[in-house]
């Protein structure tokens, strides 16, 4: 068999098929393009998140491993990231099993702090408010899959909404299972959407309030004790379990990974927790989804719609924060500086920053920051437990 035939019975063969004379039969004019010139396209692409990651500093710790890890599988013949390849063990052992997402939700809630929502419970309201995004990129998905001929149906439009939550590993919990063909596209759209907060949400909070609501000052938080942070993660747990129990994973992971820096005796698996074990995961979990950025997988129409309606999801979720702070203010006495309301997405902390210095911009002493992580640890919970709505949804 000569080398012509032995390229054409390959399956990896779209950084070669240029080698080829005679026309690919059976291609459109489109299918050939990318056949010819996918993996050139996808080289570019993960050469722009490591362009992102390294020189612009945006999610450096998730686009770095997820850019090289597609350069990796789109390294034609290679078979990096195909069945028996090095990416698509670790997909399978961390990613296809769920694992990966869990453990990094152990490690964030032992990064987490969560005293300012604990101080102020109705801040709470505001974490769950921003999850409209969520639903409304869902309906935006279904839409799309109706009328303009995309292959989005319920569990690939629940998959993309979670994007929403602009929590990365949420994402990718449930598009592993619902849709994990769309992995690739999904996590590098909520990553990347992530990482533009400081850009994306500025707008819709100085279009969606006034001056003088952007200088409210709100009261100082009251201390919280310790024994108030260790009860904290077995009530939620508890509540999870009776009301959400498709989140328990999510929350499960969440809660433990607080309860283990809050007790303050375990505090060498705290610290293994904060440092050591979330980098180890997360290096993982990067290439792993690294290795769906292949050209057959990504460079298709439906990337476009999930970007789209993944920013549609993000600006929601933004603007749903916001808008119920000033709803909240009309009842009640101590007024809510809406600025935090962005912060219900559970991009933390990077979130709550983006609210503290829009804030410091009217009033250079009224510091939100504190204030703003009630709401942004609120988001984490709630974006958990939209991830268990959709997977009982989709059962």
């Amino acid at each position: 068999m000569d080398i012509t035939q032995k390229l054409l019975d390959l399956n990896n063969v779209t950084g070669y098929a240029h080698l080829i004379k005679d026309p690919i039969v059976g291609l459109n004019g489109a299918e050939q393009f990318l056949h010819v010139y996918g993996t050139i396209i996808m080289f570019a692409v993960c050469l722009l998140l490591l362009f992102l990651a390294i020189r612009k500093g945006y999610e450096p710790l998730l686009l770095i491993p997820i850019g090289f890890g597609g350069i990796l599988a789109n390294i034609p013949l290679a078979g990096i990231a195909d069945d028996g390849g090095f990416l698509n063990l670790v997909y399978k052992v961390g990613i296809e099993s769920g694992v990966f997402p869990l453990l990094i939700f152990m490690g964030v809630g032992a990064l987490t702090d969560f005293g300012p929502l604990i101080a102020n419970p109705k801040t709470a309201l505001l974490g769950g408010a921003a999850q409209f995004g969520i639903f409304g990129a869902l309906l935006g998905a279904l839409y799309l899959g109706e009328h303009f001929g995309f292959s989005f149906g319920l569990k690939e439009a629940a998959s993309i909404g979670i994007i929403g939550g602009a929590d990365g590993p949420t994402s990718i919990f449930v598009t592993s299972r619902l849709a994990p063909d769309l992995l690739g596209a999904i996590a590098v759209a909520a990553y990347s959407y992530m990482a533009l907060v400081p850009l994306i949400q500025p707008p819709i909070m100085r279009l969606l309030t006034t001056e003088k609501e952007r200088k409210i000052k709100m009261e100082q938080l009251r201390v919280v004790t310790k024994r108030e942070k260790i009860f904290f993660p077995i009530l939620v747990l508890s509540l999870c379990i009776i009301f959400i129990p498709d989140a328990t994973p999510l929350i499960g992971a969440l809660t433990f990974g607080n309860l283990i820096k809050e007790c303050g005796v375990a505090e060498r698996l705290s610290k293994t927790l904060q440092n050591e074990f979330i980098n180890f995961v997360t290096i993982l979990l990067g290439l792993s989804v690294g290795s769906k950025l292949s050209a057959d997988k990504f460079l298709k129409i439906e990337t476009l719609g999930i970007l789209f309606l993944g920013l549609l999801a993000f600006a929601l979720a933004t603007a749903s924060g916001v808008i119920f702070a000033k709803i909240m203010n009309l009842f009640s006495k101590n007024k809510i500086n809406p600025l935090i309301g962005s912060a219900g997405v559970s991009a933390v902390p990077m979130a709550a920053r983006v609210a503290n210095k829009e804030g410091l911009k009217y009033d250079n002493q009224n510091f939100l920051l504190m204030h703003a992580m009630g709401p942004n640890v609120a988001g984490v919970i709630g974006s958990a437990v939209a991830a268990g709505i959709l997977l009982a949804m989709c059962k």
